[in-house]
């Protein structure tokens, strides 16, 4: 089934959606993107998309579209053990491996580590969710990392200072941890989550 190009700008804007925020845009997110006059349109190529089997649709749902593309791909990585977010602790590597959802991964190799501790729940990372990191060996000042001090592993937001490396985790009864530059080594950088429920 062919997209007419109009067809497909709507079908690429719902997949980008869905692959920034995690969830799809609405009909009146739809409408405003491309200036259509009425919701009708934006059901009409909804429709289409649908029928064409580019699209998942489930009408309860105000969020409910879902690129069939988006859906299928996933793509296992590893789950390489546990990652502090607290007191650092040693990163267990095993051979584990999880399935997730390819719009969650960019470029790069990824890798999957669970979280445990409470110092990252300002941020919404809590124990027990499943932290998605792209390998990377530095990073930028905000940027929330995977990083090795002293051999132990810590899921932290990331600052470099004029001397020293400082990472600051998001729960206010804790204090940043502070080091030389060169006893901080950067892992990878945290790029989505998987909670169960």
């Amino acid at each position: 089934m062919a997209l007419t190009k109009k067809q497909k700008e709507v079908l690429d804007f719902i997949t980008e959606y869905v692959r920034e925020n995690g969830f799809s845009p609405t009909q009146k997110e739809i409408q405003s993107n491309f200036g259509f006059k009425s919701l009708g349109s934006v059901q009409d190529y909804i429709k289409y998309l649908t029928n064409g089997g580019f699209l998942m649709n489930d009408s309860h749902s105000v969020r409910g579209l879902l690129p069939s593309a988006v859906q299928q791909n996933s793509e296992e990585i590893p789950l390489l053990g546990n990652v502090a977010a607290g007191v650092p602790i040693e990163a267990i590597e095993n051979t584990d491996t999880i399935s997730v959802p390819v719009h969650m991964l960019g470029r790069g190799s990824h890798y999957a580590l669970k979280v445990k501790g409470e110092s990252m729940i300002e941020e919404g990372i809590l124990s027990g969710d499943i932290a998605i990191i792209k390998h990377a060996n530095d990073a930028q000042n905000g940027q929330i990392v995977v990083a090795v001090v002293e051999n132990e592993t810590t899921l932290k937001r990331y600052f470099k200072r004029a001397k020293q490396i400082e990472l600051h985790p998001a729960n206010k009864t804790m204090k940043p941890i502070i080091v030389k530059d060169k006893e901080c080594e950067i892992r990878g950088l945290l790029v989505g989550l998987i909670r169960s429920y």
